[in-house]
């Protein structure tokens, strides 16, 4: 069994920052990308921000140079600085993570539960 588990999300003023983290847990052998998607009301999910074992990262472009995202290996840890917040910025974010639980595991998708985060004054 694995779980994400997403933390840091809530209420912020437009221009704001928060820090969002998800930790792994579980029957996990490998951990390859890990990522941040956000889903606003009547939108299709979208991704925001991935991160490679290695540390190579990809952003959206409506979040580059506003939002950090970075990971402790060594936690299974993968987390979402955001500054200079916009209310555009309102969803629910949620925690990805490519990752195979065996050492002849497949790797597989696994999802947070997700975290509301609101930007408004």
């Amino acid at each position: 069994q694995v779980q994400l588990v997403e933390s840091g999300g809530g209420l912020v003023q437009p221009g704001g920052s928060l820090r969002l983290s998800c930790a792994a847990s579980g029957s996990i052998f490998s951990i390859n990308a890990m990522g941040w998607y956000r889903q606003a009301p009547g939108k299709q999910r979208e991704l925001v921000a991935v991160i490679t074992s290695g540390g190579s990262t990809n952003y959206a472009d409506s979040v580059k140079g506003r939002f950090t995202i970075s990971r402790d290996n060594a936690k299974n840890t993968v987390y979402l600085q955001m500054n200079s917040l916009k209310p555009e910025d309102t969803a629910v974010y949620y925690c990805n993570a490519d990752l195979a639980t065996g050492w002849a595991s497949k790797p597989n998708d696994y999802w947070g539960q997700g975290t509301q985060v609101t930007v408004s004054s």
